[in-house]
Protein backbone atom coordinates (compact mmCIF):
# COMPACT_ATOMS: atom_id res chain seq x y z
CA UNK A 1 0.00 0.00 0.00
CA UNK A 2 1.62 3.61 -0.80
CA UNK A 3 0.09 6.70 1.17
CA UNK A 4 0.90 10.10 -0.47
CA UNK A 5 2.01 12.37 2.30
CA UNK A 6 0.72 15.67 2.02
CA UNK A 7 4.33 16.86 2.46
CA UNK A 8 6.49 13.93 1.46
CA UNK A 9 4.67 12.68 -1.42
CA UNK A 10 3.76 9.16 -2.43
CA UNK A 11 5.86 6.91 0.14
CA UNK A 12 5.33 3.38 1.23
CA UNK A 13 2.87 1.93 4.35
CA UNK A 14 6.20 1.10 6.60
CA UNK A 15 6.93 4.34 7.20
CA UNK A 16 3.81 5.28 8.71
CA UNK A 17 2.59 4.73 11.60
CA UNK A 18 -1.61 3.51 12.54
CA UNK A 19 -3.00 4.61 15.57
CA UNK A 20 -6.77 4.31 14.95
CA UNK A 21 -9.92 5.75 13.90
CA UNK A 22 -10.14 9.29 13.15
CA UNK A 23 -12.11 9.75 15.91
CA UNK A 24 -9.65 10.33 18.70
CA UNK A 25 -9.53 14.22 17.00
CA UNK A 26 -13.07 14.48 18.25
CA UNK A 27 -12.58 14.36 22.10
CA UNK A 28 -15.81 15.43 24.04
CA UNK A 29 -15.33 18.53 26.79
CA UNK A 30 -14.25 17.84 30.13
CA UNK A 31 -16.62 16.64 32.43
CA UNK A 32 -19.03 14.65 29.74
CA UNK A 33 -18.56 11.30 31.57
CA UNK A 34 -21.44 9.35 29.05
CA UNK A 35 -19.70 11.22 26.01
CA UNK A 36 -15.95 10.19 27.52
CA UNK A 37 -17.19 6.59 27.84
CA UNK A 38 -18.48 6.25 24.36
CA UNK A 39 -15.45 7.59 23.12
CA UNK A 40 -12.52 5.71 25.28
CA UNK A 41 -14.82 2.41 24.66
CA UNK A 42 -17.03 2.26 22.07
CA UNK A 43 -15.93 2.01 18.96
CA UNK A 44 -17.07 1.23 15.60
CA UNK A 45 -15.89 -1.74 13.19
CA UNK A 46 -16.70 -0.88 9.87
CA UNK A 47 -16.64 -3.28 6.72
CA UNK A 48 -16.08 -0.62 3.93
CA UNK A 49 -14.64 3.14 3.92
CA UNK A 50 -13.10 4.51 7.31
CA UNK A 51 -11.02 7.75 8.22
CA UNK A 52 -8.26 6.70 10.11
CA UNK A 53 -5.27 8.22 11.98
CA UNK A 54 -1.92 7.99 11.14
CA UNK A 55 1.69 9.14 11.06
CA UNK A 56 3.92 9.61 9.56
CA UNK A 57 7.23 8.15 11.38
CA UNK A 58 10.03 7.53 9.02
CA UNK A 59 9.43 11.03 7.26
CA UNK A 60 8.32 14.61 8.47
CA UNK A 61 6.30 13.20 11.70
CA UNK A 62 2.81 14.72 10.20
CA UNK A 63 -0.39 12.95 11.67
CA UNK A 64 -2.81 12.48 8.97
CA UNK A 65 -6.10 11.53 8.28
CA UNK A 66 -6.65 8.87 5.68
CA UNK A 67 -9.96 7.81 4.13
CA UNK A 68 -9.65 4.45 2.82
CA UNK A 69 -11.63 1.45 1.89
CA UNK A 70 -10.69 -1.54 4.16
CA UNK A 71 -11.86 -4.12 1.82
CA UNK A 72 -9.84 -3.04 -1.00
CA UNK A 73 -7.14 -1.37 0.39
CA UNK A 74 -7.79 1.74 -1.85
CA UNK A 75 -7.05 5.30 -0.43
CA UNK A 76 -9.50 7.54 -0.92
CA UNK A 77 -8.02 10.83 0.41
CA UNK A 78 -5.01 11.94 2.70
CA UNK A 79 -5.47 15.26 4.88
CA UNK A 80 -2.88 16.59 7.55
CA UNK A 81 -4.59 15.89 10.61
CA UNK A 82 -4.31 19.73 12.11
CA UNK A 83 -6.29 20.81 8.93
CA UNK A 84 -9.08 18.36 9.43
CA UNK A 85 -9.59 18.90 13.40
CA UNK A 86 -12.47 20.89 15.24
Amino acid sequence: MRINCPLCGERDRREFYYLGAADYLDRPSEGASEAMHRYLHIRKNPTQLTKDLWQHEAGCAAWLVIERNVTTHEILSVALANETAK
